[in-house]
């Protein structure tokens, strides 16, 4: 762990090992308690001073830096340590450790400028600005194992800002997280201005979450978790110094809806890319698929022929296009989906289904057909390969998009396929609240900072938009600065001076 000027070990250390490769063992990392969330806490409020006072360009600096030196010489190591973590293809590596972290700190850093040179308006006499100062305490960053540049910006957006941070990555990616933190120490971060510790999720946060300086939550995890967290921040309201900022990514059951119209050649590569890609466990993953019944022979044919190619096994073996599944828990429910779906008379296997743990998590990529748009595979986050899709009449495609809106409580990412304008149109107007990120004849997974920052609604999260200026603005408590240039010299009104016109 790292805490302030400290690199700590404890007496209890956790290996970590290759998803894909059970024997390979990647190193080991130290587990913390609720005693070193209370160090990082400290050593986060004693740098916040002198890191709040610096000048945005001079924090820029630093992250622009750390985007030189990630496109450098730390690019392929950072790859590497994703693919060999967290189980990774060089290519989902690349434009996610590389290229989308490189992003967020260039981007970043461009919105935050851009916030800062806000005019407003200053009348003859006075001049008005902002002061883009970070939130009143710390910042709470809980990262996931899915994505390097996620665990990356959390807590660098805040810490842009001029807030200081404690970072609490994914236990599944830690040596990716190790890192990034060398990255920004090599790029100049001062020490204590984030803080990395590691330990029970639960019992650190309840730590964090109790202290009268938290001022807010950078969070991308489940809806589950973030639920709760939402929870104890409003029971924990009254010892707050200040009201916390909780900005959250959390589930999702993202859809695409073809339209008779569709090109089905567009659609199987979208879906075998947008379901399968990082087997599955992306939060914007092509999950439920509702497909006119025209379409369906055409299109299974060219699935299967698709599938048929891809391979499943060791991300260094470049001809591989899935690895494995990051841990057992996950690689246990999504074997006990598919199995449930096999006894399941309202389910049809279209394709896939295989699995074997004998090496390392491994999942085929699995297609399965339902009869009832409310099954639990329609409706419920799996984060694995499993794509399921729901015939219906072509005439009913406004029913299906109803259905589409309200089968889920989600509303992260989703797409419509159709050649047909119309369709198109009607679409995007009946889903216009059912995805933060909208997708016309494309694969919902994908987003690229500066052109589609990310994020969703309902239980999806909070819709703050990271790689965006939207997010920045939530790491910042701007004042606003008046300035007279020509005070006043009397306290009268001009309605309270004699009128020359009554004294004649």
């Amino acid at each position: 762990m790292h805490i302030g000027t400290d690199g700590v070990e404890t007496n209890e250390w956790v290996p970590i090992r290759a998803p894909h490769r059970h024997a390979l063992a990647l190193g080991e990392y130290a587990l913390g308690d609720t005693e070193h969330a209370r160090r990082a806490i400290d050593a986060a409020l004693a740098a916040r001073e002198d890191w709040a006072s610096r000048d945005l360009e001079s924090r820029a600096a630093v992250f622009r830096r750390a985007a030189d030196l990630l496109a450098g010489p730390f690019r392929m190591r950072l790859n590497a340590a994703t693919m060999l973590g967290q189980s990774k293809t060089p290519h989902q590596a690349e434009i996610d450790a590389a290229c989308e972290l490189a992003d967020f700190f260039r981007f970043n850093a461009h919105y935050a400028e851009r916030l800062a040179d806000e005019p407003l308006i200053s009348p003859e006499g006075e001049q008005n600005w902002f002061d883009l100062r970070p939130l009143d305490g710390f910042v709470y960053a809980v990262t996931p194992f899915n994505f390097t540049s996620i665990a990356g910006n959390l807590p660098t957006a805040p810490a842009l800002l001029g807030n200081t941070v404690v970072w609490k990555p994914s236990p599944h990616a830690m040596l990716a997280a190790h890192y990034v933190f060398e990255l920004l120490r090599e790029a100049g971060l001062p020490d204590g201005v984030i803080n990395l510790v590691q330990g029970d999720a639960e019992a650190l946060t309840r730590e964090v979450l109790a202290h009268p300086d938290f001022s807010g939550l950078h969070f991308t995890g489940s809806t589950q978790v973030f639920r709760g967290i939402y929870q104890k921040v409003a029971e924990s309201a009254a010892r707050y110094r200040c009201y916390p900022r909780l900005v959250a990514e959390t589930g999702g059951k993202d859809f695409v809806v073809a339209h008779a119209s569709a090109d089905v050649v567009a659609l199987a590569v979208a879906l075998v890319r947008g379901a399968f890609e990082y087997q599955g466990q992306k939060c914007s993953a092509a999950s439920r698929v509702y497909l006119p019944r025209s379409l369906a022979p055409a299109l299974e044919a060219r699935l299967r022929e698709f599938l048929s190619e891809v391979r499943v096994g060791d991300p260094t073996d470049f001809s591989n296009f899935m690895g494995a599944l990051i841990h057992r828990a996950a690689y246990e429910r999504v074997t006990g989906a598919i199995e449930r779906a096999r006894r399941d008379p309202a389910c049809r296997m279209v394709s896939g289904g295989e699995f074997s743990d004998a090496e390392g998590f491994f999942v085929q990529p699995t297609v399965i057909e339902v009869s009832d748009p409310g099954h639990p595979l329609m409706t419920e986050e799996l984060f694995g390969p499993v794509l399921t899709w729901f015939l219906y009449d072509d005439d009913r495609f406004e029913e299906v998009l109803a259905l589409c809106d309200t089968s889920t409580p989600y509303a992260l990412t989703g797409a419509v396929f159709a050649r047909d304008r119309a369709a198109i149109e009607l679409a995007s107007k009946r889903l216009r609240f059912a995805a933060g990120n909208f997708y016309i004849n494309d694969k919902p997974t994908g987003a690229v900072v500066g052109q589609q920052p990310f994020g969703g609604s309902r239980l999806s999260g909070t819709n703050d938009k990271a790689g965006s200026a939207w997010n920045i603005l939530r790491w910042s408590s701007p004042r606003v600065i008046k300035e007279n240039l020509q005070p006043a010299r009397d306290f009268r009104y001009p309605y309270l001076l004699p009128d020359p016109v009554s004294h004649r």
